[in-house]
This record gives C-alpha cells, structure tokens and sequence, in this order.
C-alpha cells in the first residue's frame, strides 16, 4: 500500500507580490565583521546592536538605588535624574519622579549631564551619553541640547517652590536679625544663604549657627527675595522636617549640575558662586566670631542685614 503523502504548505493569501514563499529560504543577518554581531539600527551615528539593547536594561525601579545608564554606577535616587520618553521620542526630565513610563536614569554630575551637548567629532562624551539613553530607550531619543540649562532652571524653581511652602507653613525665617532670633527659640534644621551675598555678612550669620545644621547657598539674593516678597534675601533659616530635606536634596543635585568635572562640591567659601555647597559652620577668618573680619562692603555683594 503507498504511503500517503504529507499535505503541501498553503501559501498566506496576500496583495504582496514580494511576499516570501513558506517554502523560501530567510537569508541570515549581515554580521558586523568585527563583533559578529547583528546591527540593530544606526541611532546618531553610532550603531546600535542586539547585545547593547539586551544587557540588563530591564532592571525594575524599585529600592532606594538607581543605575546611570552612562556611567553604569548605582547610586541613591537624591543623586540622579529621572528621564522619560515622550511619545515624539524626545527625553522629558521627570525631576518629581512621578511621570508614567520607563525611567531612565542619569547621574546628577555636570560632566554626564553635559555629555549631551558635545555633538562634535571629537567629542566622546556626547556620542556616550546620547547611545546610552538610546539603548535605554530602545530606540533613538532626542536628547536637548541645553538639557543642563533645563535641569537647572527646573531645579532653581523647585527649590523655590519649597521654600515658598516652607514659608508659608510657619517653617522658614528670612533676615539677618530674624533668623537668628528665631534661632535662639527654635531648633534650626536648614540654612541657606545668597550664594552672591556678602562674605562677611555671611560669616557673622554662621557664628551663631550649630554645628550640625547644614549651611547651603543655592540661590541667588534675588531669588531667595522673590520668595519672601522683597528684593534681595541673603540669609534664611528653616525648621527641621520635610520640607528642609526636600531643599537639601535638590540643593545636592543642582551643586554636582553647577560643579565643573574634578571638582568636589564641598569647597567652601572658595566655592563658585551659585553652587549648593556647605559652607564653614561658623567663624571669621581669625577663628573669632566673624566680626572683626567684616571689610567694607564691596561692589556686586548684598546683605539683608536691616531686613
């Protein structure tokens, strides 16, 4: 008896004339010759391959650590930004943290962050960071090229924001004489100070500051008067809670924003000015209470001393 012959392949109706046969023969993917690997797609000149896209991007957000998708490190989620991809695949900071979507991460440091903005030949960084965020994102992203200037902007404005809810709470104090008689009555748990204020004035400010508080200087006079409804602030003590973590945390990242590569943010006095860096506790120059250091007020410094 003849043994029956097994039923041919019907071929999927189609409208495409170039539509391979079941039958036909797949031709292999082109290797790179020097990898021997499959490219996946060519994203901002660099091309982008299986491998990069498949080693342990799906790390879940969870736990109190993050992983910069440029630098590889992990690091507490206060130290770093959070990104999203927007529908027109343009990267979106999400500073709250609270944007739908993948996140991807970022260090909070000048020199990752700027990476974006070096589109020349020559510069490596750039092209680092823009394929980091692509294989992140599986698939190309359009990373803006001010992305320091926004995150910066973004950051200025919220810690404005909390502090504006700090004063409004009772929690924050603005003045030279009021700050530190509120001091002598309440337990202070943050100091900002104008980041162009005068030197002197702020030295004799500190004097009177414990040594566990923190003493930041993030914003300008400017800035900090705009919250308090007059035209230059220099000096503000804030209550311990909340609201004065929040600061210390957004104050952390936009100093490792402002702070050039190979320079730590905890300078000091001698620190550039705007940076979110601890100042000396207190003491003038001789050790003393800062008061007989105090020179003739120079052009370009402010002081809310009659505040």
């Amino acid at each position: 008896m003849p043994r029956p012959m097994p039923p041919r392949p019907r071929r999927q109706a189609t409208t495409d004339p170039g539509a391979p046969r079941p039958d036909a023969t797949v031709a292999a993917p082109r290797l790179d010759p020097v990898i021997g690997l499959a490219p996946r797609e060519t994203i901002g000149g660099e091309t982008i391959f299986d491998a990069d896209i498949d080693a342990g991007e799906e790390e879940p957000e969870t736990g109190p650590l993050r992983r910069c998708v440029v630098t590889r490190e992990r690091l507490p989620k206060e130290q770093m930004f959070r990104f999203v991809v927007s529908p027109e695949r343009a990267l979106v900071p999400d500073l709250a943290g609270k944007l739908p979507g993948r996140g991807i991460w970022l260090s909070a440091t000048r020199d990752v962050i700027e990476g974006g903005t070096r589109t020349s030949p020559g510069a490596k960084q750039g092209r680092e960071l823009v394929r980091a965020v692509a294989r992140a994102a599986r698939g190309p992203v359009q990373v803006p090229q001010d992305l320091s200037v926004v995150l910066e902007t973004a950051l200025v404005r919220r810690i404005g924001d909390y502090l504006g809810l700090a004063r409004r709470a009772g929690q924050a104090i603005a003045g030279f004489e009021k700050a530190r008689d509120w001091m002598r009555t309440h337990k202070a748990g943050l100091v900002l100070q104008a980041a162009d204020g005068s030197e002197a004035e702020r030295t004799r400010f500190r004097s009177a500051v414990q040594d566990t508080v923190p003493v930041l200087a993030p914003l300008t006079g400017a800035e900090l008067g705009r919250v308090f409804g007059h035209e230059t602030v220099v000096h503000v003590v804030l209550a311990p809670g909340r609201l004065a973590d929040a600061i210390v945390a957004e104050a952390g990242r936009l100093a490792g924003l402002r702070t050039p590569a190979g320079v730590g943010t905890s300078a000091g006095v001698g620190a550039p000015a705007g940076l979110g860096t601890m100042l000396p506790p207190k003491g003038g120059a001789n050790g003393g209470d800062g008061a007989g250091d105090r020179p003739h007020r120079r052009r370009g410094h402010i002081n809310d001393a009659e505040v």
